[in-house]
């Protein structure tokens, strides 16, 4: 059911469940997550304290806009917030060109000035589109990140990644533009299919294994809590895997170094993503791509068999995939690695775990051994 959104100034967060991003001195530098269950209904007082007198412009997807955008539309006007409404297509072949050209040509038509705010209000796919949208318009207006799917909370709307893809492969054209605001309220998931939710686990555990073996184990012992309903528990997971990501965007915002450990499992991941032509979703290609990638580490003795085992049961306990589809097309599959942004020579570039909670950054392996992992 959409939520009721109502007058007044009252807020239903503090510190405690607040995280700073700090990227250094400037403006617009630093910004605030905020995490909190029914704090979507907040969202127009906080525009109206924070950005003043400034026009809103929010972009959301199909599917998004029948459950909270229309409601929302109507909570600004309450407030005396001017605020316009674009409705993109929902699914990856949004992230397109075409598209994104169309996007940037109706914010102009209605007349988007430079101290406008662009509200992305969706999953990955819209955060990422209405984030290259607001980084390019006007050379860069301020965005605020509204995430609605576990994947986008925990991950896509955190660190100012933006971008859309190519027929070359994902996100191979985009930008870093930091939000000002992110709003994640994990009530909303309530609404999200639970074949979704599943999705946005792949990269909760993701970041568990790559970074924090503590929150690793925390996921172990609780899989039966990790449900859509039980929004106590899905909250601290959230605050977890945002936290921890935060830290790492804060040492290395431009992915040079550290940040590059998040990209564990997206190697074969979004190559086995694109080769499907997206008919497999992004989580459950991260999936695929953590256990491959993860047979890759055991074969080359940098990872133990059994924090293998341990991976695969937490995946397989969250309703996740383990296996390379197949048929895949070996060809497109090497074509799309080959261009995958991480690389710097000519082998693929991987991340790989040396042991739960912690990677290795930029493991070069041979092509024959991905190529007899693939078969």
């Amino acid at each position: 059911m959409p939520l009721t959104f109502t007058r007044g100034s009252r807020t239903l967060f503090d510190m405690k469940n607040t995280i700073v991003v700090h990227l250094g001195p400037g403006r617009h530098r630093s910004y605030d997550i905020v995490i909190k269950a029914g704090a979507l209904t907040t969202l127009p007082s906080i525009i109206t304290k924070r950005w003043p007198g400034r026009r809103v412009f929010l972009v959301t997807d199909a599917n998004v806009s029948r459950l909270y955008a229309k409601t929302l539309q109507d909570a600004f006007d309450d407030v005396g917030i001017d605020s316009a409404l674009f409705e993109v297509p929902a699914g990856e072949e949004t992230k397109s060109i075409d598209i994104y050209y169309a996007l940037l040509g109706a914010l102009l038509e209605s007349g988007i000035k430079r101290n406008s705010l662009v509200i992305a209000l969706g999953g990955g796919v819209v955060g990422d589109l209405a984030g290259f949208a607001a980084a390019t318009v006007l050379r860069g207006v301020e965005f605020i990140q509204v995430p609605t799917s576990l994947l986008a909370q925990v991950d896509s709307s955190v660190g100012g990644k933006v971008g859309i893809d190519h027929e070359a492969g994902k996100n191979l054209i985009g930008a870093f533009h930091q939000p000002s605001f992110v709003l994640i309220d994990p009530a909303v998931l309530r609404t999200l299919p639970q074949t979704e939710f599943h999705n946005g686990l792949a990269e909760v555990i993701k970041i568990a294994a790559a970074l924090d073996a503590g929150f690793f184990r925390l996921l172990e012992r609780n899989t039966s809590r990790i449900t859509r309903t039980d929004t106590r528990f899905l909250s601290t997971v959230i605050h977890r895997a945002v936290s921890l990501k935060a830290a790492v965007v804060e040492h290395d915002e431009r992915e040079s170094g550290l940040r590059k450990s998040l990209n564990l499992g997206h190697t074969i991941g979004h190559a086995i993503e694109a080769t499907s032509d997206f008919a497999i979703k992004h989580g459950e290609a991260v999936a695929i791509g953590l256990v491959a990638e993860s047979q890759l580490a055991v074969s080359a003795g940098l990872l133990a068999v059994d924090d293998y085992v341990r991976l695969l049961r937490l995946l397989a306990q969250c309703h996740l995939p383990a296996k390379v589809p197949s048929g895949i097309n070996e060809k497109k599959f090497f074509r799309t690695l080959s261009v995958d942004k991480k690389n710097t020579g000519a082998e693929p570039s991987f991340v790989l775990l040396r042991k739960i909670g912690v990677s290795l950054v930029g493991v070069r392996l041979p092509h024959a051994r991905i190529q007899a992992l693939l078969r």
